[in-house]
């Protein structure tokens, strides 16, 4: 897990949205201000998040900061899927970008993954980078790289390539960027589950811990247990009803 000053990733984004400096900037002061506190994803920013798998209605939502060149997030990510799959209806996953500068290509692939997003496959273009993270993040040139995976996707390669270097692309990773500032993300991963952030350790076992608690927390008020009713029993951990 990488640990660096959460405007780190902010310089290196603003250096290519035009106009974005200032305002991260602002941000940037603001965060330190509030000594790093966790907010809620309702915060100033109204950031709404563009990227959710899974049900509406989930109970729990997993949040995630990731950086698509850090290591760790890479391993985080079949983590996530395998809790996808454990729990069903009853967990969303939601991404954000936070491409750290210490990473040669990361800012290059989070707008890679924004531009596949444009054509409506963000999260194919995501689970390949991470599959695929040792062998272009070592490259020289990743742009060879991500525009075969964008054809891989099916995806119009030319305007793939043009949106990796849209305002509208760039924009969108800025926003992501901001909005982790403004919550008090330092390093990748970061994960919230229902807006508290997950500390310590994001092995399997913590994560279960921490989602069985957010259930615990909002099903007895799903099956009105406020009314005296008793809650209902939730199946096991991969089993869906």
């Amino acid at each position: 897990m990488k640990r660096y000053l959460p405007f780190v990733i902010i310089a290196a984004v603003a250096a290519l949205a035009a106009g974005a400096g200032a305002m991260l900037y602002r941000v940037k002061e603001r965060a330190i201000a509030g000594g790093g506190v966790t907010r809620p994803s309702t915060n100033e920013t109204g950031a709404e998040p563009l990227h959710v798998r899974g049900q509406p209605g989930a109970p729990v939502t997993l949040e995630e900061f990731g950086d698509f060149q850090c290591p760790s997030c890479a391993t985080e990510a079949e983590i996530i899927s395998k809790l996808e799959q454990d729990y069903g209806p009853r967990l969303r996953v939601v991404w954000r970008n936070f491409p750290l500068a210490m990473h040669a290509h990361a800012l290059e692939a989070a707008l890679a993954a924004e531009a596949a997003g444009l054509q409506g496959h963000f999260w194919e273009m995501h689970d390949l980078l991470y599959k695929n993270q040792a062998v272009w993040s070592k490259a020289l040139d990743v742009r060879p790289f991500f525009n075969m995976y964008a054809r891989s996707l099916r995806l119009d390669v030319e305007r793939f390539a043009k949106d990796s270097t849209s305002h509208e692309v760039k924009a969108r990773v800025v926003s992501d960027g901001e909005h982790g500032v403004s919550r008090g993300v330092k390093n990748t991963p970061t994960l919230f589950i229902n807006d508290r952030e997950v500390r310590n350790s994001f092995s399997p076992e913590r994560l279960h811990e921490a989602i069985d608690a957010a259930l615990a927390e909002t099903t007895p008020k799903a099956f009105g247990a406020d009314r005296g009713l008793p809650p209902a029993k939730l199946p096991p951990r991969g089993e869906h009803k």
